[in-house]
């Protein structure tokens, strides 16, 4: 099923574009959490397993942290954007 079906069928259901835009909106925050959720835990695995490496591992944590909290954060704007 495509996009533009999906959309068509919430249009009939009485779902309007702000309630669509929050949809995918929600949909798409998704990917980040699960994306840092991952990132953290095989973060504190790897500390454990070497503690003496976990300055080097906290810090590249918290750049990809960075980066994927960007990608919510673009679609958040995107969000708004699209949905005004």
């Amino acid at each position: 099923m495509s996009l533009s079906v999906l959309a068509q069928e919430a249009a009939a259901n009485g779902i309007d574009n702000k309630g669509l835009a929050a949809l995918t909106y929600g949909l798409g925050a998704i990917g980040p959490g699960i994306g840092i959720g991952y990132l953290v835990g095989q973060s504190v695995q790897a500390m454990a397993r070497q503690p003496e490496a976990a300055g080097m591992v906290r810090t590249t944590m918290f750049l990809g942290i960075a980066f994927v909290e960007a990608l919510a954060l673009i679609g958040f704007v995107v969000f708004f954007l699209g949905g005004a």
